[in-house]
């Protein structure tokens, strides 16, 4: 997941909203956005390679999403999957299952977002250990500081703020938002370029080329009573779309 924007007890209706897309090499092997047999209230994709998950709820009522950091080198071989964060966080077991107080310091450059029915929280690694409580609002991602902002950040944030503040019904819509693919004319270039040398270091929202590029795009909107629904839209190296997921949930209590 490389860009996303995220709302936070911003509307009325909605306790939780987030649009993003994950971008990567397409020979990555991946699974479908599904809910998982073990456990099974967690319903994510799954990434085959490392077989943790980039973005996922769980119906004991969380969130989490994971996001690289660039600027800080060439990762290090050998230390655990970033993934692991999301997947033991939405189990509720390992390791990682409270990235509040588990050692981030073992992982190479990451970001964080967790939320649970409470409260949500922004954590990072580089340059130091980062945990911070994330107050109502909305917040753009990508693979910098939160809030950073480079054009495509800047971008799908206002992308989800025109539907916040339009009627803010159907939250398919936002799918049209991630599938831009026109630089913006906005923000700032980020700094680093990618550890991944075919991603353009100014790159659009959807990201389209046949070695990295754009694999998914997901939308998770959550009322205040816990209804949810999490949609997946997938694509293969020619952009090309390969297939639709859309699940519901409940977040009880």
């Amino acid at each position: 997941m490389c860009v996303l924007a995220f709302a936070w007890q911003a509307h009325p209706r909605w306790r939780l909203l987030l649009a993003g897309n994950r971008d990567e090499l397409h020979a990555r092997p991946a699974q479908p956005l599904e809910r998982w047999q073990e456990p099974d209230h967690l319903l994510a994709g799954r990434d085959l390679q490392s077989g943790g998950t980039w973005l996922g709820v769980s119906e004991q009522g969380r969130l989490a999403v994971v996001t690289n950091l660039r600027g800080f080198g060439a990762p290090v071989p050998g230390l655990a999957s970033r993934g692991a964060l999301v997947t033991d966080y939405l189990a509720g077991r390992g390791a990682y299952a409270d990235p509040l107080t588990a050692d981030l310091s073992t992982f190479n450059p990451v970001n964080l977002i967790v939320a649970d029915q409470r409260d949500a929280h922004f954590l990072s690694n580089r340059p130091d250990i980062t945990r911070s409580a994330l107050a109502s609002g909305l917040y753009g991602l990508s693979n910098g500081r939160l809030d950073e902002p480079w054009p495509k950040t800047m971008r799908i944030k206002s992308c989800l703020l025109d539907w916040i503040t339009g009627d803010a019904i159907d939250p398919e819509l936002l799918f049209d938002g991630l599938h831009e693919q026109v630089l913006p004319d906005i923000g700032v270039e980020p700094r680093s370029p990618s550890d991944v040398p075919q991603e353009p270091l100014h790159s659009p929202i959807f990201i389209r080329n046949p070695v990295y590029g754009t694999r998914c795009s997901t939308v998770v909107a959550i009322d205040t009573k816990g209804c949810g629904v999490i949609m997946e839209r997938r694509f293969a190296s020619d952009a090309s779309e390969t297939g639709r997921t859309s699940l519901d949930f409940s977040w009880l209590g």
